[in-house]
């Protein structure tokens, strides 16, 4: 196929010889390059996206975590879910867990235990209901500061409610509606 244009005039030379001279080959002026903003460039998109995707994922994360008493008595229930007996009386369990009028513990005791979580000495009490499920009651022995709340954690569900003798108690359960009998049974009627 023959080349379609005219051939190069005198002028055309001369333009073409005079432009190649102006500019440095390989190296055109600075005011040619497109300049994109630097947050309009993908990489930088990305990187950003990630960063807020990780920050808020982390953010969720810790805003739904228990305080660290609770954590320290899920983890404690985990090790002990499979031991059951008496290890000590029930009268004085029924002091902590604010039932001292009662005659009974609720439900079908499994394991009465004193416990240490995070150096506080714990009442451990895993009984069963039969309306709702296996539930590890914790009462502490000392004052300790727990706000009344509930909640996902360790793939098991907790709750913290007040005892009707005014004392925070834990309760952890693989179902939740064990934590509502459990807590209709063990809680302070609402003012």
């Amino acid at each position: 196929m023959p080349d379609q244009r005219p051939p190069d005039t005198a002028f055309d030379l001369r333009a073409r010889a005079e432009l190649a001279l102006a500019f440095d080959p390989g190296q055109p002026p600075q005011h040619l390059f497109r300049h994109t903003p630097l947050l309009a460039r993908r990489g930088l998109q990305r990187t950003l996206a990630a960063l807020l995707l990780t920050a808020t994922g982390a953010t969720a994360v810790l805003a739904m975590r228990p305080p660290a008493l609770v954590r320290g008595a899920i983890e404690h229930e985990y090790y002990e879910r499979t031991l059951r007996g008496a290890f000590m009386e029930a009268a004085p369990l029924l002091q902590h867990l604010g039932l001292g009028d009662r005659q009974a513990l609720p439900g079908y005791p499994q394991l009465l235990r004193p416990c240490d979580i995070d150096g506080h000495l714990t009442y451990h009490l895993t009984t069963f209901f039969e309306k709702g499920g296996m539930v590890t009651v914790f009462a502490f022995d000392d004052a300790v500061s727990l706000p009344d709340g509930s909640g996902w954690w360790g793939n098991v569900y907790w709750q913290v409610v007040t005892s009707q003798g005014g004392k925070p108690l834990v309760l952890v359960a693989q179902k939740k509606k064990a934590l509502a009998v459990a807590q209709g049974a063990l809680a302070a009627p609402p003012p």
